[in-house]
């Protein structure tokens, strides 16, 4: 149906409080918006949302609250998101004893003994049909108890099945009590020992209760219990896996006969208690130990709760509740000490959740009274549909449909006899009845990280329906029950529930400007360093224009509170500086002057200008005419003498408003990212640890779900496994229901979120481990970023290769690289041509010379160099911008340039050419702003209108037609602070191609190259020049695997045309990683360029090279590790020439 077809008709409408959404990892299929609008139409005051272990729907469902809410009536009702979760919690204490004494391991007399039932429900109607036990003592069976009991009804046949014991074997036995008085009396007040003990003891203890035997008070040792903590590197504690383990003859026939498994389960018990007395423990209380209070979460009895959240002190402790769940205790899955409940329960309503609740399971076993004692530990008790247990019918769980239906009644029953609150939920894990199809496909599914969901798991055909119910269709699921009862839980309690929360706040309103740490006297640190930095360039007192911009920005900085972010990014640079390590700026950073100042980015934002590094005097104009409207690049400048003391001056400026950066009223928040070297990035993560505290900084969280080509993979794959032949359209339907479902969780690759310290972490969101991973080094926030970027400052600290190779670079030559020119004529040539290199375009196979040269080595931006013939940095910078923006180039200024409706020059290359064009010619600055910014967003085509305003208001100033025409087509542009960073980048790396090439490949190939045929650029210029014909010619047909290594032979073939050549791979010199060079003209390659030799085999070999040569080719494959295959491979190459196949000195 559709959703306008579905109604609710109830004069008072039910509440659902137990929701998942595609938030529970590959469980729930319903986007979490649409189920609040559902409920919201449906005429429900309120609906809870329940995810498994997370609260990542949080922020997405708030704002969805606050837009329904936003134009209520007066007197109407707000719509309620009631904000929980379903968390898997343990037991403090695992039961391997339960009333331990201090009996000896050893010299104990133990009844070992083993039940056969009518079923699994002792507190439920179920009894004993067969007592096998052995008296062990010192490993000897020193007397036997076995009987069989007529239960008085016809055996369920599974149980026959199970046990082969038949209903004619049982006739005309004693009853259940005759039996059980003689083995109470046989087994006296012995130690009682069982596999899996809980079990049998709830049908020992029922028998108690029910024949009036008094109180049972032995001791007992449970099996299972003692092999899952004895034997912890083992998965499977069952008793055949038991008797395998501790080489105990078993025959799997006898098995689930009482007297067989009692005599198996001692003989495996007595080898158990001579482990444990060689592992030093005495007496029985000692098994306690066997548990650390560290470790109590593995092997706890777990059951699923549900927790709403009633006001803000309960968010924030079910913040800390899944924080630790998904930390602390997490061990295979998101679980929480009940303890750890108990102290953070204020604020919250606890609920029984769904079957894997203790209230449903343990009801099975435990009297009224037992039942009671449970019960009260929750705020509210759940009970679900009879369908939604439907699963439990297949697997065998329950016999048949009348057990579970009294079950149900009895929990029902129980729980109202307590005084506690009952409610009927729908565990909802999809929308409507049709929509049952798309968690079929997500739960057959393998779960990330190995293992299937329950529903997937053997003897269940058809998962149960559990779907949104109207109120009429949830009573009607309860018809076994009175009126009154069915209108209670179903309609009074739900709204009971609901009526003792709060509408709660989930993300705090900061106005868009983050909670920032705070730093001591911050505003006179950033001002100082700003000043001093100024003077030392451009001299006290500084030129009126800088005064004027320095003020401006730190009066916008101080203002929105901003210091504190630039002096975290001053401290993040120098510390990689210090450490040697150049840094990139993105983004729009370089358009601070303040930032450059700082030492933040080399960018310089200032328009075109000279300044002497002797007597600091400046000139930014020239005959009256600003150099700035003449030159977009300082570095474009003609080199000049200070007209002072006759020094060479410097040329600075890249012409970029501040406003670009933190808007044009200084009121955004900056967004500071930096490109840190690839191999340093991770200490600088760690030294925002030293900064800050390690309790106030995680990684930004990331949120991984099933994207639509892996959905339309699911339902393919579900279809072949079921035999289902469907048509490819229905399959694409299909797929649309299964995309946006949570598979895993990661990290964003440099962004650290920090929290003040005057705040905590839960004031925000949880943490988690990315993905799941125990050994990560980083927890990260269990919010995806994106849903408290605007609550707490996030540093974007990058990898990158640049400043990797920068360092190498720089390592090699002992040149540094920020002392290099970037208006260097000759470096300037490889933009056109490729002769500067001295080779031709037909050897290398390429028009310019910038293969392998950052940001202009690709074909795209080749292609663009062909036609633009740039020539200066102003011109590289437009390249960049151009090459990056979105419907800016093609289509656009190509067609411009190739019209000769303007030139190069002319075109728009980056967002702040818009700003600073309009200003020249006469526009005020705030128009001009606002023109920049609408044109960058691409909102010309959506908002025209709005467009024919800004049309007007440039023509006013005189902007061509064809300039607005470019404005009006482009959809995004770069920033040019950013463009400007990777042009320097760019530059400093093209300097050592052009004048110190053989640092410059040795370099390049060891850092960016990651694919490499290393055969033929170890044969030569003719080998190379072949292979990348033979991919180009096969053009389609090539493998992803051929066009990955294109990159790197083409500049192989480069080098190799300019006299260069690549030795063989050597065993006792080549490094693992990178290349070394053996003379100025040769390149040794490092042995990870072997295909199919990877980065840990390669510094293996280098590893144990060090610890002495290789002996033979057997000594090079037991020392490090290589396989046959890679050793092949290397005597192909003759890499193993000269190796002695083995060790082994031949006589003769």
């Amino acid at each position: 149906k559709k959703d306008d077809e579905i109604k609710d008709n109830a004069e008072v409408k039910r509440v659902e409080l137990h929701t998942h959404t595609f938030m529970s990892q590959m469980d729930g299929v319903i986007d979490p918006s649409s189920l609040v609008k559902f409920a919201k139409k449906l005429g429900h005051k309120a609906v809870a949302i329940t995810d498994h272990n997370s609260v990542q729907t949080f922020p997405e469902l708030y704002r969805e609250m606050q837009g329904i809410n936003k134009g209520l009536d007066e007197g109407e009702e707000p719509f309620k998101v009631l904000f929980g979760a379903e968390l898997t919690m343990i037991n403090d204490q695992v039961d391997i004893v339960i009333r331990p004494t201090d009996k000896k391991l050893l010299d104990t007399v133990y009844v070992v003994f083993d039940f056969e039932t009518t079923g699994l429900n002792a507190g439920g109607g179920d009894s004993i049909i067969e007592v096998g036990a052995v008296k062990l003592f010192n490993g000897e069976i020193i007397d036997r108890f076995s009987e069989l009991i007529d239960p008085g009804i016809f055996l369920d046949p599974k149980i026959t099945q199970i046990t082969n014991i038949t209903n004619e074997m049982l006739k005309g036995k004693p009853n259940e009590e005759e039996v059980i008085k003689r083995f109470i009396e046989w087994f006296g007040d012995a130690t009682l020992v069982a596999h899996n003990a809980k079990f049998d003891l709830s049908f020992l203890e029922m028998a108690y209760t029910k024949y009036n035997l008094g109180t049972f008070s032995n001791t007992v040792i449970d099996t299972l219990e003692l092999s899952r903590t004895l034997d912890t590197n083992y998965n499977r504690h069952s008793l055949s896996a038991l008797v395998k383990r501790y080489d105990v003859p078993f025959d799997e026939e006898h098995h689930h006969r009482a007297d067989y498994d009692a005599e198996a389960t001692a003989k495996v018990f007595h080898k158990m208690l001579k482990k444990l007395v060689d592992q030093k423990y005495e007496i029985i209380s000692d098994l306690e130990k066997l548990v650390s209070k560290d470790e109590i979460h593995k092997f706890g009895l777990t059951y699923h709760i549900n927790i709403l959240v009633k006001n803000k002190v309960g968010l924030k402790n079910l913040f800390k509740i899944i924080s630790l769940a998904n930390t602390k205790y997490l061990y295979k899955t998101p679980r929480i000490l009940r303890s750890e409940i108990e102290k953070l329960r204020e604020g919250l309503l606890i609920g029984s959740g769904c079957y894997n609740s203790e209230v449903f399971i343990e009801a099975r076993s435990k009297s009224d009274e037992e039942l009671t004692d449970i019960i009260k530990f929750y705020d509210y008790i759940e009970v679900q549909p009879l369908d939604c247990y439907d699963h439990l019918l297949q697997s065998g769980d329950f016999a048949s449909s009348q057990e579970l239906l009294e079950h149900v009644k009895k929990i029902i029953r129980v729980s109202k006899e307590a005084g506690a609150i009952v409610v009927a939920t729908g565990d909802v894990h999809h929308l409507k009845k049709e929509d049952k199809i798309y968690r079929e496909v997500i739960v057959n599914q393998k779960i990330p990280g190995g293992g299937l969901h329950p529903l997937a798991r053997g003897g269940i055909k058809e998962i149960p329906s559990q779907h949104f119910r109207t109120t009429d269709e949830m009573l009607e699921c309860f018809s076994f029950l009175d009126e009154e009862t069915r209108q209670e839980i179903v309609v009074t309690n739900t709204h009971k529930i609901t009526d003792m929360i709060e509408i709660i706040e989930v993300i705090l309103d900061t106005k868009g400007v983050p909670f920032s740490p705070k730093m001591e006297n911050s505003v006179e640190t950033v001002k100082h360093m700003v000043y001093e930095r100024a003077h030392s360039i451009y001299g006290n007192p500084l030129p009126e224009l800088i005064e004027k911009r320095l003020e401006s920005e730190l009066r916008g900085i101080i203002k929105g509170g901003f210091d504190v972010i630039y002096l975290i990014s001053q401290k993040l640079v120098k510390k990689s500086n210090d450490d040697g390590y150049i840094v990139g700026s993105r983004g729009s950073v370089g358009s601070s002057f303040v930032a450059s100042m700082m030492g933040i980015t080399e960018v310089n934002p200032l328009p075109a200008h000279y300044v002497c590094p002797n007597c600091k005097h400046s000139i930014f104009e020239e005959n009256g005419v600003s150099l700035g409207s003449i030159y977009s690049s300082g570095y474009d400048l003609p080199e000049k003498n200070c007209p002072k003391c006759g020094t060479n001056m410097m040329r600075e400026g890249q012409n970029m408003p501040f406003a670009t950066f933190l808007g044009f009223d200084a009121d955004k928040v900056p967004d500071i990212d930096l490109n840190f070297s690839g191999e340093y990035q991770w200490r600088a993560h760690e030294y925002t640890k030293e900064l800050f505290g390690e309790d106030n900084v995680y990684r930004a969280g990331t949120i991984g779900t099933v994207a639509d080509k892996t959905a339309f993979g699911f339902v393919k794959g579900y279809c072949e496994d079921k035999g289902i032949v469907m048509r490819s359209a229905e399959i694409e339907r299909l797929a649309k229901g299964c995309t946006g479902v949570k598979r895993t969780t990661g990290q964003h690759p440099g962004g650290i979120i920090v929290v003040p310290d005057y705040m905590e972490i839960y004031d925000f969101t949880p943490y988690q481990y990315p993905a799941d991973d125990p050994n990560s080094a980083w927890k990260t926030t269990h919010f995806d970023y994106h849903a408290i970027e605007e609550c707490l400052l996030k540093l974007d600290i990058l990898g990158h290769d640049d400043p990797t190779v920068l360092k190498m670079l720089q390592d090699l030559s002992g040149i540094d690289v920020t002392k290099i020119n970037l208006s260097d004529p000759d470096v300037m040539k490889i933009f056109s041509s490729p002769e500067v290199l001295g080779v031709t375009s037909e050897q290398i196979l390429c028009e310019t010379g910038t293969l392998g040269v950052p940001e202009f080595g690709t074909k795209f931006v080749i292609g663009m160099l062909t036609e633009t013939k740039p020539k200066t940095f102003g011109e590289l910078l437009k390249i960049s911008g151009l090459s990056h923006g979105t419907d800016v180039w093609l289509g656009n200024a190509q067609e411009l340039i190739k019209n000769n409706i303007c030139e190069f020059k002319d075109v728009i290359g980056c967002r702040d050419d818009i700003m600073v064009h309009l200003m020249y010619k006469g526009m005020k600055p705030k128009d001009a702003f606002k023109i920049m910014e609408f044109v960058r967003k691409g909102k010309a085509s959506k908002d025209p209108e709005k467009w024919k305003e800004f049309e007007e208001k440039m023509r006013e100033v005189g902007i061509e037609e064809w300039y607005i025409d470019s404005c009006r087509k482009i959809k995004y542009m770069f920033p040019k602070a950013h463009a400007a960073a990777y042009v320097m980048s760019a530059l400093r790396i093209a300097w050592f191609k052009v004048h110190m090439p053989k640092y410059y490949y040795a370099a390049y190939f060891s850092i960016r190259c990651h694919d490499f045929y290393i055969e033929p650029m170890i044969e030569g210029y003719d080998a190379i020049k072949k292979v990348i014909q033979e991919i180009q010619e096969k053009g389609f047909d090539a493998t992803n695997k051929e066009l990955a290594v294109l990159d790197v032979l083409h500049l192989a073939l480069e080098a190799t045309a300019r006299g260069f050549k690549f030795a063989n791979i050597d065993l006792e010199k080549s490094d693992a990683t990178n290349f070394i060079l053996l003379d100025d003209y040769t390149l040794l390659p490092p042995f990870r360029t072997i295909d199919g030799l990877g980065e840990l085999v390669a510094k293996k070999i280098v590893e144990e090279r060090k610890k002495g040569p290789f002996l033979s080719v057997e000594d090079l494959q037991k020392r490090a590790k290589v396989s046959g295959t890679l050793i092949e491979k290397m005597r192909s190459m003759g890499i193993l020439d000269g190796l002695a196949e083995s060790n082994q000195l031949s006589l003769f």
